[in-house]
């Protein structure tokens, strides 16, 4: 007998449950068309790298990824223009061009036009038509021992903060950290006050 105040039980069990089962038979087959896929636009793309084109380092947005780096949309302008290379020429050589991105910080400007100059000084530039050698293509030699670059090119590594280690002193054990802190705090606190105090008693010592 049901008690208090319940639902009455009208439980529907006769969905055809067999219909919405999803299964992953595929997988295998999907593994190998993958595989097939790469190559073929490996050979579309040869010689260029199977990555695609040279893409800047960046950090990530906001306050929680920003300590992390990543590959951005395309180099800078003023990047492109730091490490001698017109903004025309770049996406002609496979590198990525974003005329919209500024540069912050002289330190990731610096890293990106670093890695402009080594991608550079790597690159090997096929004529356009064989035989018919122009200004800024690769010497024969470079050119018969060129491989195409499977998988990313100049890949993006974090670096690794070094921790220094350092003996333990005696006046590392008698520091108070919290009453330096609240020391420090009360000196912000009271500066404004102080300079004008200092200031008017050396306007009454001039008197």
């Amino acid at each position: 007998m049901v008690k208090h105040n319940n639902v009455i039980p009208n439980g529907h069990f006769k969905k055809h449950w067999q219909n919405y089962v999803k299964t992953w038979f595929n997988q295998p087959a999907r593994k190998a068309r993958r595989r097939t896929a790469r190559q073929k636009k490996a050979v579309k793309d040869f010689p260029r790298p199977t990555a695609g084109p040279l893409r800047p380092v960046v950090h990530g947005q906001t306050l929680k990824y920003n300590m992390k780096v990543r590959a951005g949309r395309g180099f800078s302008l003023e990047e492109l223009k730091a490490a001698g290379i017109p903004k025309k020429l770049a996406p002609t050589i496979g590198i990525a061009v974003d005329h919209r991105r500024k540069n912050r910080s002289l330190e990731g400007l610096q890293t990106n036009v670093q890695r402009l100059k080594t991608y550079k000084a790597k690159l090997v530039v096929f004529p356009r038509r064989a035989r018919k050698f122009k200004a800024g293509d690769s010497v024969p030699e470079e050119l018969a021992n060129a491989t195409q670059v499977q998988g990313p090119y100049l890949p993006i590594v974090p670096e690794k903060p070094s921790v220094e280690l350092v003996k333990v002193t005696d006046e590392l054990k008698s520091f108070k950290a919290y009453d330096k802190l609240r020391v420090e705090r009360t000196n912000k606190r009271h500066i404004g006050a102080r300079l004008k105090k200092a200031a008017e008693a050396e306007k009454e010592d001039k008197k």
